[in-house]
């Protein structure tokens, strides 16, 4: 928004910025993203780019292998995996006049037809031209616009870890998606050394871990499994293991309402299933920046052109990651099997063309039109 030349404020409901965390996977359109903003070539610095996706079985026999360095030669950028402090610290660097307000909880909005005022709850308020609901699943902006709705529940639950580790079978730019039944697991490295790692297991919602005893039922979970998931549970602290219920939404067809609007997760929350939920949320904030650029004094009909643009976009990636789940979710010994045979006849040669022509070769429309990285001077 600052590079188009309009003056935004972020309210933030934590009271500090965190470093740690999960790790992301940023396919290519994500990356180009990045480098229309002039910061892909900096987070480059420390992520590593992948060469090949491997998905196999829990014994370790390949279900296939997605060469998704090939992107790098047809795109001109790479396919990573990134911590996502790393990526939020990038992204914060590169803001002018420090625009995040810490500790900023928001209870509610109201809207009129010349802007948006938002109120906190500590009884203190904000005006804007527009609001953006960036909230995350959860989010209060959306209760606001659509309703209190609980988000969906997936009926699988996932860990999370990052191991500190140099591992002979994790060289630098490894992906490998292994499928059991009932659970998986998942692991790629986000930095020289940091493996971030993600066991996933069916089971009831709302559920908590007693201290002491996650690393026992993960390794007890995944006991037998290939090299290298006993190791990357082993050497990882519980104070760096988070569980979370895996929840989304089913599209929705309105996003927003006069000058106010969705974007990320808080409009459309993709599972981890495809990789998409943080390149979409850039993706998302790039459009939006494009249309309020062009909307010549009319920000309302700027706010609906993002929404039908974004929501033709990111509803079909909702749908396949949902399916994915539960594709991946399936403990019927028959169904494995069937779930296997399905993986080694197409993924390769269905799914990786599919993956794409529909979500990474879009990123072609910022490939060759980079954001200048300087401050801008005006203001809306």
């Amino acid at each position: 928004m600052q590079r188009k030349g309009f003056q935004a404020i972020v309210l933030e409901r934590s009271e500090q910025l965190r470093d740690g965390g999960a790790g992301l996977h940023i396919w290519t359109n994500g990356v180009l993203a990045l480098d229309h903003l002039g910061l892909a070539d900096e987070v480059l610095k420390t992520a590593p780019a992948q060469s090949v996706c491997h998905f196999s079985t829990w014994r370790g026999d390949s279900l296939g292998a997605w060469p998704v360095g090939e992107f790098t030669d047809r795109y001109g950028r790479p396919t990573i995996a990134v911590e996502r402090s790393v990526l939020h610290g990038i992204l914060l660097n590169a803001l002018q006049d420090d625009p995040v307000r810490l500790g900023a909880h928001v209870a509610a909005f109201t809207q009129d037809r010349t802007g948006v005022t938002v109120r906190l709850t500590d009884g203190g308020t904000v005006r804007g031209d527009i609001l953006i609901g960036a909230d995350g699943v959860h989010s209060r902006v959306r209760s606001g616009l659509l309703g209190s709705q609980a988000p969906r529940y997936t009926g699988y639950i996932a860990w999370r870890g990052q191991a500190h580790i140099e591992h002979p079978l994790i060289p630098p730019g490894s992906f490998n998606a292994l499928f059991g039944r009932g659970t998986r697991f998942t692991y790629y490295d986000v930095a020289p050394g940091t493996v971030h790692w993600m066991s996933v297991a069916n089971g009831p919602a709302g559920g908590r871990d007693e201290p002491g005893t996650v690393t026992a039922e993960l390794t007890a979970r995944h006991r037998g499994w290939t090299a290298p998931v006993r190791d990357l549970i082993t050497a990882t602290s519980e104070a760096e293991i988070i569980r979370s219920d895996v929840q989304d939404r089913r599209p929705d067809r309105r996003w927003g309402s006069g000058r106010v609007t969705l974007l990320g997760d808080a409009a459309h929350p993709i599972t981890f299933n495809i990789g998409q939920g943080a390149c979409q949320a850039m993706e998302d904030a790039l459009v939006l920046a494009e249309r309020l650029e062009t909307a010549g004094g009319r920000p309302e009909a700027a706010l609906r052109a993002y929404e039908k643009e974004r929501r033709a976009r990111t509803a079909p990636m909702q749908r396949v990651a949902w399916w994915i789940g539960r594709m991946g979710a399936v403990e019927n010994p028959v169904a494995v099997r069937a779930r296997e045979a399905f993986m080694r006849a197409f993924w390769n040669t269905r799914a990786f063309p599919a993956a794409e022509k529909s979500q990474v070769a879009y990123g072609t429309r910022w490939s060759t039109t980079a954001e200048p990285a300087g401050p801008t001077t005006a203001h809306s």
